[in-house]
């Protein structure tokens, strides 16, 4: 399946990309700096998105101790990390000029970069602890209670006053031009295939690295040695 969503991801990325840089009108009020947004939000929708997947997988393979959950959990956290990092990052390049400042603590922006930091804390405790089964139940918790994070950061324009705007796009619809629209659906689904794309081949790579240090592969290497 990587094969499928790596070439899908690609077409995805060239296609939206064209559609948001070269289709999309300039916007009224932002001129091109608007364009940014394209990178922004997608980055930043799916770095709450996988926090919950990788969530939810460390809550199954905490529960039910399916250790498939459980590396899906580690294989998806540091996609998430980078994405949690883009979406800090465009969002300074589109804050500079919008707001004449690279950084504030806006409540949107810091509940973000909370995210990012439980992203890494996630990543940093499975490291240290050398037992791998130890290490998915205690990260597991953490993910689990990192959780309450991602609604903040969603409802966090309507909670505070802050800098950043409001959603663009809402259930009762949007006022955005039709090119706009289909160049940021465009990158939303390229950045989701991406993320598949290396999460298949993490866990790939992790489940071998696991089952390398199994007793049956020592018995294994044993009987043909």
């Amino acid at each position: 399946m990587v094969p499928w969503f790596a070439w899908s991801a690609a077409i995805m990325f060239v296609t939206g990309l064209y559609i948001s840089f070269f289709v999309a009108p300039t916007d009224v009020q932002q001129s091109e700096a608007y364009r940014i947004m394209f990178i922004h939000v997608p980055v930043s929708i799916l770095s709450m998105f996988i926090y919950l997947v990788m969530a939810g997988y460390a809550a199954l393979g905490l529960i039910f101790n399916t250790r498939l959950s459980s590396m899906m959990a580690s294989a998806l956290a540091p996609t998430g990390a980078l994405l949690a990092f883009l979406s800090l990052w465009t969002g300074a390049l589109w804050g500079k000029p919008m707001w004449g400042a690279w950084w504030v603590w806006d409540a949107r922006l810091t509940s973000e970069l909370i995210l990012l930091f439980l992203y890494l804390g996630f990543i940093a405790l499975h490291a240290s602890i050398d037992d791998p089964r130890r290490a998915d139940r205690a990260s597991a918790l953490l993910a689990i209670l990192g959780s309450v994070n991602v609604p903040i950061i969603y409802f966090s324009v309507q909670w505070w006053n802050t800098l950043h705007q409001g959603a663009s796009v809402k259930l009762t619809g949007t006022s955005m031009h039709i090119a706009m629209q289909q160049g940021m659906y465009t990158m939303m689904l390229a950045v989701w295939l991406y993320a598949i794309t290396i999460s298949l081949l993490r866990v790939r790579s992790i489940i071998l690295e696991r089952e390398s240090k199994a007793q049956w592969v020592s018995e294994l290497k044993e009987i043909k040695g």
